[in-house]
């Protein structure tokens, strides 16, 4: 699934019905519909439908959490929005590197794009809740941006994200030869002594087998997985033919 279908905006503590309405209606234009309220300053939206032109659809399916990590709880990743530049312990991302990091992680599961209320934005203690932090560079003149106009610089940016083609995922390293030798023959005296094989002629078998793991192009990390499986099999086998 693409970014249009895993992102998650997430809201907190949002107190006006124009913004979310504003919110809704960016997230229908650029295809985004899943929204959650993370503990909303107040409940009183019914002005939202006003300015959710053709954003309805975001308003009837929109959730609300009492708090940021319930909002969370099925995204795989999150990122927090702020105007502030100085943050202890954190480099902050451009809105480019943060849409580009919702796109990659999305392959895994929900990914959430987090932004704060209108007043005071996300605290050190709610942006320490998402694994990166994001902030929209914007001129000294006017550093802090509205909630909604936020939302829509982000929201463009995921939208030509998610148009992009995924990327080939990066393959693993092929299982080397050795390891592959070292499991023909760990199975060879394992198959022997559990006699699945035919100790006059294993052979014909045992290339056969050995070839459907060379057809199945395995990783290093699968072929080691299988070896380290068959010298356990091996030392059961031993025990049971040691015991009485």
């Amino acid at each position: 699934m693409g970014l249009g279908e895993q992102l998650t905006v997430v809201l907190h503590q949002t107190r006006s019905p124009d913004n979310l309405g504003a919110v809704a209606r960016v997230m229908a234009n650029f295809g985004f519909f899943r929204l959650i309220l993370s503990d909303p300053a107040t409940y009183a939206f019914r002005g939202a439908e006003r300015l959710a032109v053709k954003g309805e659809r975001v308003l009837e399916r929109m959730a609300v959490a009492r708090e940021l990590p319930e909002a969370l709880s099925e995204c795989v990743y999150a990122v927090g929005t702020t105007s502030r530049t100085q943050l202890k312990g954190r480099i902050p991302l451009t809105p480019e590197q943060a849409v580009r990091r919702l796109a990659e992680e999305s392959a895994r599961g929900r990914v959430a794009l987090v932004l704060g209320g209108e007043q005071r934005g996300l605290s050190d203690a709610e942006l320490a809740v998402c694994a990166d932090v994001l902030v929209i560079p914007t001129s000294e003149v006017q550093p802090s941006m509205n909630l909604a106009q936020a939302a829509g610089v982000l929201l463009y940016l995921c939208g030509r994200e998610d148009a992009q083609p995924a990327p080939p995922p990066e393959p693993e390293p092929g299982a080397r030869m050795g390891t592959l030798s070292a499991l023909g023959a760990r199975m060879n005296e394992v198959l022997l002594a559990s006699e699945f094989l035919n100790p006059q002629a294993p052979e014909h078998v045992l290339r056969e087998m050995e070839r459907t793991l060379l057809r199945a192009k395995l990783s290093q990390r699968e072929a080691e997985l299988w070896l380290s499986a068959f010298k356990h099999l091996g030392r059961g086998v031993k025990r049971g033919a040691s015991a009485p």
